[in-house]
């Protein structure tokens, strides 16, 4: 894995675990030779991830729409950034530019591109690991929810695993590099679906 699409939250929490983490994630990517792909802000876990990565030497993108460099959150330190009409072009472009994607902790908008790696894997749209990284156990209901759906029926066994988990970035990424992808809803017959 050359670059990583990193999604996480442009919010810094109060507890330090969260933004310790983030900083971790960053450094540890740039001292591998991984380059990271995020959302471009300046801010939250999002800005720690890149300034971490950057004071270690890391290739650092930033994927942001041009409404938040308005809003004056885009980071102009970065070895690329590229400012994008909307979300829509924004998620494309990390796809594009990445060999896989990891989650940690954030809000919406991180749960939002989450859900479309998750999604576009299924669909046969891209073939890459999606990690998510459980800091602190922030994502213990997410991925009991993951398991609600594959036991209801809603995902299907040979999706089960497209979700990567773990609780430290090491174990992820090992997990990451052995990724196998899976048979994509576009290439099953519709006796499977």
């Amino acid at each position: 894995m050359k670059r990583l699409a990193i999604y996480c939250g442009s919010a810094t929490p109060a507890d330090p675990v969260f933004i310790d983490s983030a900083r971790e994630v960053g450094r540890t990517l740039a001292e591998r030779g991984i380059g990271v792909v995020y959302g471009g802000g300046r801010l939250g876990l999002m800005g720690a991830i890149a300034d971490a990565a950057l004071a270690a030497g890391g290739e650092v993108i930033g994927v942001i729409p041009q409404a938040l460099v308005d809003a004056e959150v885009a980071h102009r330190g970065l070895t690329e950034l590229h400012v994008v009409t909307g979300m829509h072009q924004r998620k494309a472009l990390f796809t594009e530019l990445s060999d896989g994607f990891v989650t940690i902790p954030g809000g919406t908008g991180t749960m939002d591109e989450l859900w479309e790696a998750l999604s576009w894997a299924q669909l046969g749209y891209h073939a890459d690991p999606v990690g998510l990284l459980n800091t602190a156990n922030y994502y213990e209901h997410l991925i009991a929810f993951w398991g609600t759906m594959a036991q209801t029926g809603f995902l299907r066994p040979q999706h089960r695993d497209l979700l990567i988990v773990a609780d430290t970035l090491d174990v992820l990424l090992e997990r990451m590099a052995s990724h196998v992808p899976t048979q994509p809803i576009v290439r099953m017959s519709v006796g499977d679906l």
